[in-house]
């Protein structure tokens, strides 16, 4: 029997470090906040603080959409979030103000022109690297929770959505303060409505390779991390670039750029979907015997549709208590599976093997316990019948 409450595997609790690195961040952010109020009036400063804030919402809950069938902890995205909207901006923008000065002061050229190469060419460096430490960290002492390249991208998401947050806060301000209103209104339509994942797209490059790498052992892994923050340098580089030299036909050619990454890398999200569900399929069913799964339960669990439907019924039958104990079951069925690959790929001993195993086993028990079957049904369900609605379509 497990010593404590097997729901321990599932909690997500935050730890000391995570709180101080928290701390750390806020002062951080709001030291970068008041570099931003020094230099414009207060009142402007909460404008463009109010504006980069306004699309944040939207941007994390479609990026969060992506992250359903195996949810990370809340406390790690919330940490990957801040250090972008905090340590990295803050580093980022003194290492990037210190590159121009020396750009225009020893290489000797106009403010235009320092700004352009600092752009395109030292402002990627920095700023990936940056974001890309925290990705590191996940590596270092996360890497249970890197289970593919969705988990990859999300926490990459994350960190670049904190830091373009922070970032267009000056940006906004930079505008009000030189071109008024209008100007305002023209940066505001390219950073924050056409560009918003400019920055989740760059760092998606290194949480690709990272999540690629925590599934890896030996020089490959450095590989491709160093091939993930070329290419996120590269793509960072050449969106400035092309945004700094190239005039309007520059900003088309790099925003299609964009958009092909973008799918590329909603092709991995859904090719990694399958790869998970492959693995539900494959290491759920000896678990039959123990009655803790069937046929019909990894039937519901292959298909978001199928999961949704299930937590539909089992809230229309056992409201919130019946919600809850659906999405118990299904994350930790799911998790159970992605143990089955660590396990099998070396990444967690025996030891810890065993005891997850038995954690999650007692979590599945539990959360089926609290499955609303109405009594009518309870007959049937027993044999292994699902009831009607649980998992319309699953095999009798």
């Amino acid at each position: 029997m497990a010593t404590r409450d097997p729901r321990w595997v599932l909690k997500d609790r935050p730890s000391f470090a995570l709180i101080i690195g928290l701390v750390l961040t806020g002062i951080c952010a709001l030291v970068s906040f008041s570099f931003d109020v020094l230099n414009g009036a207060p009142v402007q400063f909460f404008i463009a603080l109010t504006l980069a804030l306004a699309p944040v919402p939207l941007l994390l809950a479609g990026v969060l959409a992506l992250d359903r069938m195996e949810p990370e902890p809340r406390s790690n995205l919330v940490f990957a979030f801040a250090w972008g909207a905090g340590i990295a901006v803050l580093v980022a923008g003194v290492v990037n103000s210190l590159n121009l000065d020396y750009i225009k002061d020893v290489v000797n050229l106009s403010e235009d022109s320092a700004r352009n190469i600092a752009a395109t060419f030292g402002a990627p460096v920095v700023e990936e690297t940056m974001k890309g430490l925290v990705l590191l960290g996940m590596l270092r002492f996360r890497r249970a929770e890197l289970d593919g390249p969705t988990d990859g991208i999300i926490y990459a998401s994350m960190v670049g959505l904190g830091f373009a947050m922070s970032e267009n806060v000056s940006y906004y301000l930079a505008a009000l303060s030189t071109s008024g209103v209008k100007g305002l209104a023209v940066t505001v339509v390219l950073r924050g409505i056409l560009s918003p994942l400019a920055h989740p797209l760059f760092s998606s490059m290194i949480g690709v390779a990272v999540a690629h790498a925590a599934r890896r052992d030996g020089s490959e892994r450095v590989f491709y991390i160093l091939a993930g923050w070329s290419g996120a340098m590269i793509l960072h580089g050449l969106w400035n670039g092309l945004a700094s030299y190239g005039g309007f036909a520059g900003l088309v050619i790099a925003y299609l750029t964009l958009l092909v990454v973008l799918i590329v890398l909603i092709g991995v999200v859904f090719r990694d979907r399958r790869r998970i569900v492959a693995l539900i399929q494959r290491y759920l069913p000896p678990y039959e015997p123990t009655k803790l799964v069937n046929e019909a339960d990894i039937f519901m669990l292959s298909a978001f549709a199928r999961r949704r439907q299930a937590r539909q019924w089992a809230k229309a039958h056992g409201g919130k208590r019946g919600l809850r104990a659906m999405r118990d079951y299904q994350l930790a069925a799911t998790e159970l599976g992605l143990l089955h690959e660590r396990a099998a790929r070396h990444m967690v001993d025996e030891q810890t093997f065993h005891e997850e195993q038995r954690a999650l086993l007692e979590c599945m028990s539990t959360a089926r316990a609290d499955f609303p079957v109405p009594s009518m049904h309870a007959p049937s369900v027993a044999r292994g019948t699902p009831p009607p609605g649980y998992a319309p379509g699953a095999p009798g």
